[in-house]
């Protein structure tokens, strides 16, 4: 299996900032929004109720959990699609990953999604049902995107639509969502740069509370969100 670091990119274009900044833009269709990843599970229970307990349960799964997971996934993806060769078995990979069906439903359906508008920009180097990090990945590959700052785009993507379902529902104020995604910054640029230089190997999560809050949101009596 090729790694991310055969051929890393480190500078990034004018027109791949632009790239960026529309493909992981809350405003990309998507659906970002209507997703949870379990997060409603734990706000209904009353155990986010504050901007500090938000903040810590992101920081979790970004260093130890599903966040990690996925720059993983995104940085072999990348690697596949510049030539490594095997981003099919990344894509399978990626789909037997996610440990309950709502999480299943949104890694695929997210990924199929972003595939479909980005072909705004041309032909994908793959198509379907692929679970998002490693639609985003590949298309970053294919497109020359540099590995580092798109992990660290996908990544504060990642963490800034956990704090919008916190918002909605905590509820947390604007300014206090704001200030739980500026106190991330620094750990997400460091998973950026351990994932740049990771591998399949790599890959393991520990971030079960998570992991149960999205099996459990399948029976929520009382729900808004998919996941």
């Amino acid at each position: 299996m090729a790694t991310a670091t055969a051929t890393i990119i480190t500078m990034i274009t004018d027109a791949h900032l632009l790239r960026l900044q529309a493909w992981l833009s809350p405003a990309f269709p998507v659906g970002a929004f209507g997703y949870s990843h379990g997060l409603e599970t734990v706000i209904q229970a009353g155990a986010l109720a504050d901007a500090e307990a938000v903040s810590a349960w992101i920081a979790g799964l970004v260093e130890f959990g599903s966040g990690w997971t996925d720059a993983v996934l995104f940085a072999a993806a990348w690697a596949a699609a510049r030539g490594g060769g095997g981003l099919a078995e990344v894509a399978e990979l990626a789909a037997a990953l996610p440990p309950s069906l709502e999480r299943r439903r949104e890694t695929l359906g997210q990924g199929e999604a972003f595939l479909v508008a980005a072909r705004a920009w041309g032909p994908t180097p793959i198509a379907g049902e692929v679970a998002y990090p490693v639609a985003v990945g590949a298309v970053c590959g294919a497109a020359g995107v540099a590995l580092r700052p798109a992990l660290a785009a996908f990544l504060q993507a990642f963490a800034a639509n956990l704090v919008s379902v916190a918002v909605r529902l905590v509820p947390l104020g604007q300014t206090q969502g704001i200030a739980v995604i500026a106190g991330l910054e620094p750990l997400l640029l460091a998973t950026a740069e351990r994932a740049a230089a990771s591998t399949l190997d790599d890959l393991g999560a520990c971030a079960l509370a998570s992991d149960i809050a999205s099996m459990r949101h399948e029976t929520l009596p009382s729900r808004i969100f998919i996941s």
